[in-house]
């Protein structure tokens, strides 16, 4: 017997996304409804995992999804993305990435930002990877920004649009010729796309500015609190988002693809990776059951900006879905853009950073606002002191 996941959740006693996460961890499969794209639950699993009592040393699903924070910066509902009640896919189709900016730092209409500085020396940036070449970078800018201590909004706006600059000069050091120019026309020009190109560029950087309270997010508000600068900020929530299950998601994904080139049927290809005990990364998304929609947009742009891709990866999409049950998500959506626009090696990982640091900047700047410092407490699960002997 199958249940839907509404009649699944009412027999756990959970809520629907609490029911996704279960899922979204191992905890409980779905099945695939053949000729549509809903899922179900075996009544048998469902009622095993009702009977399993949790150990008390372990946190409840509940606890893993919290702390909660009211934020007014990015609303993530009934399938759909909005920053400051703005459609993010809506605001996808013309909006550039300092337009976003903007309105998600409050900062009016998108003016020209401060030049990026000379690039850093390479021996000291050459052997590290991208995450790493940015704190570097970030690390010694924030030696001499003595302007980036000054934390009211006028001065974090101001620091904010130097350190994306300056993450875009990291993608394509020493090959950015206008540096007044949009980060998108600045990373298509270093990298050679036509119109269409760039336009694909610009619409990722979009999608990706915001995603609500995800674990780099909750790391840049953590350190905003204390009262550091945003560069800081900017360098705590890069070494969240190098985590093999957040950023380097788009990592894995960019590498599926190009495991994908090298062989003609994506379905046998895909398939030996999970024999070899491997995942797919870039499927699935406990936030959006029915499909993320980021993914969806970015997709379609690539169908639009470089036509001779669109069945290979329809041909992809449609054979990790059947192996998943799953529908693509932003990370997948990201690594066919880079794959389909041929961008170096780990330009997926490095628009995701740029786009995202608007984000991180604009919770820091909610954060400081706030002036309240982030103290979770821990639910204690260890030995009980014993009691006292007088």
């Amino acid at each position: 017997m199958l249940l839907t996941a509404r009649e699944a959740a009412q027999r756990l006693g959970i809520k629907l996304d609490t029911l996704y996460a279960y899922v979204s961890r191992g905890r409980l499969r779905s099945v695939a409804v053949p000729g549509s794209r809903q899922r179900r639950y075996r009544v048998e699993e469902v009622e095993a995992l009702r009977g399993a009592a949790l150990p008390t040393s372990r946190p409840t699903e509940t606890e893993a999804l919290t702390p909660v924070i009211a934020s007014s910066i990015c609303l993530i509902e009934n399938g759909r993305v909005f920053y400051r009640g703005e459609d993010a896919i809506a605001l996808s189709h013309t909006a550039t990435l300092e337009d976003v900016a903007g309105l998600l730092w409050q900062a009016g209409p998108a003016v020209s930002s401060p030049p990026a500085t000379a690039a850093a020396p390479a021996d000291r940036t050459a052997a590290v990877g991208f995450i790493e070449r940015c704190q570097t970078r970030l690390a010694m800018l924030a030696d001499r920004d003595l302007p980036a201590l000054d934390l009211t909004r006028s001065g974090l706006i101001r620091t904010g649009r130097l350190i994306v600059r300056e993450l875009a000069a990291c993608l394509v050091p020493g090959r950015v010729a206008d540096q007044t120019a949009p980060v998108h026309a600045q990373l298509a020009a270093a990298w050679q796309l036509d119109q269409g190109g760039a336009d694909l560029v610009r619409r990722c950087l979009v999608l990706l500015a915001d995603h609500e309270l995800n674990a780099s997010t909750f790391v840049a508000r953590c350190v905003a609190s204390t009262g550091a600068t945003p560069y800081a900020v900017v360098t705590a929530a890069l070494a969240a988002l190098s985590g093999r299950r957040h950023g380097g998601a788009s990592a894995r994904a960019e590498a599926l693809f190009g495991e994908l080139a090298r062989d003609t049927d994506p379905l046998a290809a895909m398939a030996a990776r999970l024999a070899r005990g491997e995942d797919l990364p870039g499927f699935g998304h406990f936030l959006y059951p029915a499909g993320d929609p980021r993914a969806k947009a970015m997709l379609d742009a690539v169908g639009v900006a470089v036509p001779a891709t669109r069945g290979a990866i329809e041909a992809a999409v449609a054979a990790g879905t059947r192996l998943t049950g799953q529908l693509p998500n932003v990370d997948f959506a990201l690594a066919a853009a880079a794959t389909a626009l041929q961008l170096p090696a780990n330009s997926a990982l490095g628009l995701f950073v740029i786009g995202r640091t608007v984000g991180w900047i604009a919770h820091a700047i909610e954060q400081y606002e706030s002036d309240v410092l982030i103290r979770p407490r821990a639910r204690y699960t260890g030995p009980r002191p014993a009691p006292d002997s007088g």
